[in-house]
Order: C-alpha cells, then structure tokens, then sequence
C-alpha cells in the first residue's frame, strides 16, 4: 500500500528542463533592446523569490526585470521592452525531461490513485511543454496560472486546493514534488500537504531556506519512488 493516495508534481527544473542556452537568450534580449547587460541568468534567476506574484508570464518578467535593474541601479522602465524581447526569443517547446521524470510519473500512476500537476505557468506556456513531452494527458488534474479562474501562482493555497480537490484526495494523503522552496514546499506545507524537495542542483541545496522545510528532501526524482 502506498503512503499516499496522490502525488502532485510542480512542471519547470522538476519534471523537465529546457534545452535554450538561457545565458544566450537573455543575452538576445539585451541586444534586441540596445542595454547594456546589467545581469547574469544566474543573478536573475536568484531574484525570482522576491518577485510579487503575477497571474502573467509579461507581468512576471517585468517585476523581474525591473527589481533586476533596481539592484543594479539602472533605469526600471528598460523591463517592459526587456520582457517583449526576451519572450519572443524564449521557445516553450524547447524542453525535455528532467533524468528520471517519464519513469517517475508512470511510477506515481502505479503507485498512487491520482496525479497532479501545479504549474506557476500560464495554460498557453506550460501545454506546448506538455505536449512537447508527450505528458499533455498524464495527468488527472492539471492547474495552470490563470486570472481568468482566479488562479494566482505558488505559493498561494489556490492552486494547491485546486489539485486536492479535483484529485479528491486530502492535504494529509497527497505529497507535492517541486524544485523550489519558496514556492513549491511553503506552498504545499501551507495547506497540510507533505512536501518533496528536488533542488535543481548543488547551488540550490547550499542555499535551501529553512523557514520553507521540506517533508522529504530528494537527491534524484528516482529516490521520490521509496517515499510512495
């Protein structure tokens, strides 16, 4: 019997990875806008936590792009035409799975009732990778960012509560799994459920957060099948 009833995946670092040089398109966005580089892919990457929520990919990489700037001590309305070029350059469908994701979500499927997925993309950003993938129906319940059901991203309770309640599953029978902590664990603990943390890489585990303590801290998306 498994420990739980249902598993629910985050999408982006968790279950896939994308295949971009992203130091290369952020560095096609500078030069489509004529800015000098004021930040690595790296430097930005460690501001997404401080980031307010945003129902929209735009919105999102303009509080981005701005707070980027702002730390930089450069103009903050370079961030709208920053955000334009560097979404035109960023292809959704270049993306594969991360090692281990295709055979972990067959195993989650086998060992559980029900499979989630809670995504902080919007619905036209996160199928095309679905789909790309081939995992566009794998899962019983899928929940994207979307102002228009009131969805915000993680780590607010909605979408959590949307998954547990489509899934039909309780907070104390469903594990989360997700790459980051800010989002991902404090989101999913907020709401009752126990949570697993994949860090992206060794970067991330040095700089785990502990006010966000995971249930469960993985070293692959494989050891995810011992905690089922």
């Amino acid at each position: 019997m498994s420990a739980y009833d249902a598993v629910c995946f985050d999408l982006d670092r968790t279950l896939c990875v994308s295949t971009q040089d992203s130091a290369a398109v952020l560095e096609r966005a500078f030069d489509r806008v004529g800015c000098e580089p004021f930040c690595t892919h790296t430097e930005l990457e460690a501001l997404v936590p401080r980031v307010p929520s945003a129902y929209t990919d735009q919105t999102f990489h303009e509080n981005l792009f701005g707070l980027a700037a702002a730390e930089a001590g450069r103009d903050e309305t370079v961030a709208t035409d920053l955000t334009e070029a560097y979404l035109d350059a960023y292809d959704p469908t270049a993306v594969r799975f991360r090692d281990g994701a295709k055979r972990i979500i067959a195993h989650a499927r086998e060992a559980t009732d029900a499979v989630g997925l809670i995504t902080n993309g919007s619905p036209s950003t996160q199928r095309p990778k679905l789909e790309t993938l081939g995992i566009a129906d794998a899962f019983d319940v899928s929940v994207f960012v979307d102002p228009d059901a009131g969805v915000p991203p993680k780590p607010d309770p909605t979408p959590f509560e949307r998954a547990l309640d489509g899934l039909g599953t309780r907070p104390d029978r469903t594990v989360h799994v997700g790459d980051a902590a800010y989002a991902d664990v404090a989101g999913a603990n907020a709401v009752g459920m126990d949570s697993a943390w994949l860090p992206g890489d060794a970067t991330d585990r040095r700089s785990r957060d502990p006010t966000h303590e995971p249930t469960y801290e993985l070293s692959s998306l494989a050891s995810l099948a011992d905690v089922l």
